[in-house]
């Protein structure tokens, strides 16, 4: 008896440690820009939207980064929900190339590449 007792305590605390790692830990939405061949592009301005209809008329933006040399942005304490990618270099975009994420894992950080061309 005190063998599965000790189990259950065991289990239920793993289960409450885990949940709150996931409360402490902020979720983040990292974007990599990448072009047609998969390099990475550097200076490219990148905007989230919390839905399509911002998204299509370029309003309410959420939040807007420049890439890093690796192409990378990190948007940081975003809710764990889906999100409109803009990217844009030049007369460069990512128009019909993977512009909504799927739903964010909260307390993580949640990656997704987008092409531009």
């Amino acid at each position: 008896m005190r063998v599965v007792t000790l189990i259950m305590v065991l289990i239920l605390g793993a289960v409450s440690i885990e949940s709150a790692e996931a409360q402490l830990l902020p979720t983040k939405l990292r974007v990599t820009v990448i072009d047609g061949l998969g390099n990475f592009i550097e200076g490219a301005t990148v905007t989230i939207y919390a839905n399509e209809e911002d998204y299509l008329a370029s309003e309410n933006a959420l939040a807007v980064q420049k890439t890093d040399k690796k192409g990378r942005v990190t948007f940081k304490d975003v809710e764990p929900k889906s999100y409109f990618v803009d990217a844009r270099l030049g007369d460069k975009n990512n128009d019909g190339e993977g512009v909504k994420t799927g739903e964010l894992s909260e307390g993580r950080i949640n990656k997704v590449n987008t092409v531009i061309e």
